[in-house]
């Protein structure tokens, strides 16, 4: 990445960054306040394939999105090591399972088995989410997140088994 900073008399400052893979993002900023972004798909391109207005304010949130103020990534060294320990299941009620008509505070799962309860499958309706007085009912399809451990204990619960 290259970043060049320019004054530009009478208008303001002119900040340049022609990223890795050769695209240039130029940031003009006027005395008055004002600021144009400009974007170059090809930074040898003597025009702008898009541009845009902001204000000042609009400008110091892009920044701070851009500095990850809200959102922060997860290195993929971070990600191999969650995905090596979390899954994400997908178990269906059976008949004749003690979770059968009771609700997921009555039964309380996270506590029994360490499996969280994100979304539940019934006929044609998706309950994203449910609530803890959501009763579990034969034939739903249970998306369940935990560790592989806790997930097969939740699996042995939902086909019949006393855990």
């Amino acid at each position: 990445m290259d970043v060049r900073m320019a004054d530009l008399p009478g208008i303001g400052k002119k900040m340049s960054i022609v990223t890795a893979q050769g695209s240039m993002i130029v940031l003009v900023i006027h005395h008055t306040g004002k600021r144009e972004l400009y974007f170059f798909q090809d930074a040898d391109d003597d025009e702008a394939d898009f541009s845009i207005d902001l204000t000042a304010d609009e400008t110091r949130e892009l920044g701070a999105q851009l500095l990850g103020a809200v959102f922060q990534p997860v290195s993929n060294d971070k990600m191999k090591l969650f995905r090596s320990q979390i899954v994400t299941e997908w178990v269906e009620i059976k008949k004749g399972a003690p979770v059968a008509g009771k609700t997921i505070k009555d039964l309380e799962i996270r506590k029994r088995t360490g499996v969280s309860i994100v979304g539940i499958f019934r006929s044609s309706e998706v309950i994203a989410s449910p609530e803890a007085d959501q009763r579990l009912e034969i034939g739903d399809t249970i998306m369940a997140i935990g560790k592989s451990d806790q997930i097969a204990q939740f699996e042995r619960l939902c086909e019949g088994e006393a855990v």
